[in-house]
């Protein structure tokens, strides 16, 4: 295959991952914007295979059924409660492949066109080392993300005194050594970046708390993105940089945006909380407070009698996977003449979108689905607001206690509902360690049990 025309193809592969982007921005599109994405990444492929300097088809097919393989296996045993874990996961591939080019790069450079052992041209060392630590830090940090989503470490935050002061000194002292390789060219330095890159990675992530996870994810998915552009500077392919930027930019943006929809600091998320105070977690007092609990007869009796239902799904839903029964619980509902729709925050669950996709396999229709800022000033003429397993993103506190670590973070208005019902298993705060304050209220009546046991029991008492 000719080098133009790679290069053309490589352009359209390009194109379709931008109309693949451009798809997500809506559930109406997003079929069809993966479906473009999947296309343009065929004929990247492709292209890729058909270039004369490949050497070695066996092993490319071995990497591809391998990889292939176990992608499939997790894609098929992956429950939608653990795709942020999964999100995380395939971040920290990413972020490791880079490094592993980056290695093979410093090691056989004449493959790649870039000079001979321990005399790369000073562009290319520079790119190099800056597309291993940035990929070494997301291979960590990403693990990191990981464990503390899958509950295997503590979700709350590790911090220690000084930990600022080090992270920046350490920032620091990277940045140096990827300078001295243009002048000087070492084993030492080159494993010394990436060694300390590895060091980064752990410590920019423990001090992030559980609450800000979502963030997280999206941080590291857009580091994944530069690490991938970097190392294709590294490779002269234009597709890497091209999609690597693509990747990078959006991840940054939508860390921007989810940073605006909790009330944190961008670039203090971005550099690991740098700056960041230690978190304090409100322990639960409840003792001098009182609240209304009810059955789920309680609650089918209240929505029967109402005219409007505001649900707002949370992580709960999703752990319980009760989308379903709540779908039926909704249909029922509306068949009676009662408006019924869902209301969206925008870091619900684990990851931007996730409770979008839950309510899509439940066939929930789109119109029905909307985010904060479309449905926020209707609770007040609501008759019922269905909380089911959401938590910090419906407390007041965010808007009337300046002593809360959530404060200022938007939530969702469900409080001026003229009823609210409160789907949870128990009194137990939310991911931010946050006593809500919604639970105290006296038009709240709190319904404990799980999320679907309390949709079935409530679809039951209805029929």
């Amino acid at each position: 295959m000719t080098e133009n025309l790679s290069s053309l193809l490589y352009l359209a592969s390009s194109v379709c991952f931008v109309l693949a982007i451009r798809g997500l921005n809506s559930p109406e599109t997003a079929r069809v914007g993966n479906f473009v994405g999947i296309f343009g990444m065929l004929i990247a492929i492709l292209t890729t295979l058909a270039l004369p300097s490949i050497l070695s088809y066996e092993l490319i097919l071995v990497a591809i059924l391998l990889g292939g393989g176990i992608g499939t296996f997790l894609a098929l045993k992956t429950k939608m409660t653990s795709l942020p874990q999964l999100v995380a996961l395939f971040n920290s591939v990413v972020g490791l492949a880079a490094c592993f080019v980056a290695i093979a790069a410093f090691y056989r450079p004449e493959a790649y066109g870039i000079g001979t052992f321990l005399d790369i041209s000073s562009l290319s060392i520079v790119e190099m080392n800056l597309g291993s630590a940035i990929g070494a830090i997301t291979f960590t940090g990403s693990v990191i993300a990981f464990a503390k989503l899958q509950g295997l470490v503590s979700g709350s935050p590790v911090t220690f005194r000084g930990q600022h002061q080090i992270n920046a000194l350490l920032g620091i002292i990277l940045s140096s050594l990827i300078i001295s390789t243009i002048f000087e060219q070492t084993e030492i330095l080159f494993w010394g970046i990436l060694c300390l890159s590895f060091v980064l990675g752990v410590l920019f992530i423990i001090p992030i708390g559980g609450a800000d996870m979502p963030v997280v994810i999206s941080m590291l998915n857009s580091y994944s993105g530069w690490a991938a552009c970097g190392i294709g500077f590294t490779l002269g392919n234009i597709l890497m940089i091209i999609t690597g930027a693509l990747v990078g930019a959006s991840g940054a943006i939508l860390s921007y945006i989810m940073c605006k929809g909790m009330n944190r600091s961008f670039f203090n998320v971005i550099l690991g909380g740098f700056g960041l105070e230690d978190p304090v977690i409100q322990k639960q007092n409840t003792a001098d407070k009182s609240i209304k609990s009810g059955t789920a007869s309680d609650g089918a009796f209240i929505m029967e009698n109402a005219s409007s239902v505001i649900i707002v799904p949370g992580y709960g839903l999703a752990v319980a996977q009760a989308q379903h029964a709540l779908r039926e619980m909704a249909d029922i509902l509306q068949e009676r003449g009662i408006e019924v729709r869902y209301a969206i925050h925008p870091v619900a669950g684990r990851m931007p979108g996730h409770m979008n996709v839950l309510l899509a396999e439940a066939s929930v229709p789109y119109e029905s689905v909307l985010e904060l800022d479309m449905i926020n000033r209707d609770f007040a003429q609501t008759d019922v607001a269905f909380v089911i397993g959401a938590n910090d993103v419906t407390n007041p506190a965010a808007k009337t206690d300046s002593s809360s670590p959530i404060f200022g973070m938007p939530v969702l208005d469900v409080e001026n509902a003229k009823t609210v019902l409160f789907v949870k298993r128990s009194m137990a705060s939310g991911y931010a360690g946050v006593e809500n304050q919604l639970f105290f209220k006296d038009n709240t009546m709190m319904l404990f049990s799980d999320a679907k046991q309390m949709c079935d029991e409530i679809v039951q008492t209805l029929k």
